[in-house]
């Protein structure tokens, strides 16, 4: 059974939003870091350009003033031209003047949000792009009749200079659902862009926190219930009919109290994890990157010393699958598995890892060892203040 819960340790007064399986946590979140304001669009004033960094300050109402940068600037332009950006930046960005933008990357304690002109909204099978006629697919979506399929029915319900991203949980959907889904979002465009510019800085359009955007990810992957609190029902309610679907929501203050997910929560929190074997993996997180070390530990095996590095080294990549997964670490990942001599091992590692990280939903990008034996590897952050 899969769930969505929002529920409170009393003994800490932590609240968390956990994605469970048969009991078992996959995800985890801080209900705090929910007031996030990535993905909301607002009408900005421009505060000032600085045509050296090729970027402008935005005053979008909020704190900090949004930091803009050429790149994200509508219509796009080759950075790599330097002339052409800056003559760009002052041509089309100007103190005092408005302009519609979407935070693409929240605040942090050193600095303000990061905006830019690109806008992107989503919905359950799509995600809106106005001013582009790009239609893209889920790269997780590999049949490509499948693709062609979904293609021809979201450039059909589109009007003109209007794209879409298209999301993998629209795979083998009927084509009225994804029609209906196209209308929806279209309406949500229309509300945004009759927005009055006449009265800046406003925010025209709220993604919603964290919730609702688990909510848009889960709701197709067969999310039996959802289980919270009373002072989230609403909430919850409202943004299932805003996306047009129904699942089963049932009020339990204590949930956290069952299924030892207290337990779970903590270890979740740990920076050493254990291994069946006896073996284990630090997780060190820092602001440039994450470093995750294996360690034989009390497991010594029963078969040669290649073979004992390359079990430990198999499990090790099944636990860090789940626990990119189930911490949200997102960004540059750097893995120090025990060192192989054997290049038939270090590919056998690579491959079973391959296929651990396909259970997550973000993107994970896996490059080779390096010549220090290190992987490397990207992942895509669910939400941007885990990290």
């Amino acid at each position: 059974m899969k769930e969505l819960i929002i529920g409170q340790n009393k003994d800490t007064d932590k609240k968390y939003i956990l994605f469970v399986d048969n009991n078992e946590i996959l995800e985890k979140y801080d209900y705090f870091l929910d007031n996030s304001i990535e993905g909301n669009i607002y009408v900005g004033k421009v505060q000032n350009v600085l045509p050296g960094l090729q970027s402008a300050f935005i005053n979008i109402g909020e704190k900090k003033n949004a930091f803009i940068h050429a790149r994200d600037i509508a219509p796009k332009v080759n950075i790599l031209e330097e002339e052409q950006v800056i003559n760009k930046i002052n041509k089309e960005v100007r103190p005092g003047m408005p302009i519609l933008v979407q935070v693409k990357k929240d605040v942090t304690l050193n600095k303000g949000p990061r905006v830019t002109t690109h806008l992107n909204i989503p919905s359950r099978f799509l995600a809106l792009m106005p001013n582009t006629n790009i239609i893209t697919v889920s790269s997780k979506i590999e049949d490509e009749k499948e693709k062609e399929r979904l293609i021809k029915i979201v450039r059909n319900a589109l009007p003109e200079n209007m794209g879409a991203i298209i999301r993998t949980v629209a795979e083998g959907k009927d084509a009225s659902i994804i029609e209906k889904d196209v209308k929806r979002v279209l309406e949500v465009w229309d509300e945004i862009s009759n927005s009055s510019f006449e009265k800046y800085p406003a925010k025209v359009y709220e993604r919603g926190g964290l919730i609702e955007k688990l909510l848009v990810d889960l709701v197709d992957v067969k999310l039996d219930r959802i289980v919270c609190g009373e002072e989230d029902k609403t909430r919850i309610s409202d943004f299932l009919k805003r996306i047009g679907t129904k699942v089963p929501i049932e009020i339990d203050e204590n949930i956290l109290d069952k299924f030892d997910y207290k337990k779970q929560i903590k270890d979740a929190e740990n920076r050493k994890v254990w291994l069946k074997s006896g073996a284990f993996i630090t997780i060190d997180r820092t602001e440039a990157l994450t470093a995750i070390d294996v360690n034989s530990g009390k497991y010594i095996g029963k078969d040669d010393e290649d073979e004992t590095i390359r079990k430990v080294n198999k499990e090790a990549a099944e636990e860090i699958a789940k626990q990119l997964r189930l911490r949200d670490i997102g960004g540059i990942i750097i893995i120090d598995f025990i060192d192989m001599n054997l290049e038939k091992n270090r590919n056998d590692v690579i491959e079973n890892f391959k296929k651990f990280v396909k259970k997550d939903r973000s993107k994970v990008q896996i490059e080779q060892f390096t010549t220090l034996n290190l992987m490397e590897l990207t992942r895509k952050h669910v939400n941007s203040k885990n990290n």
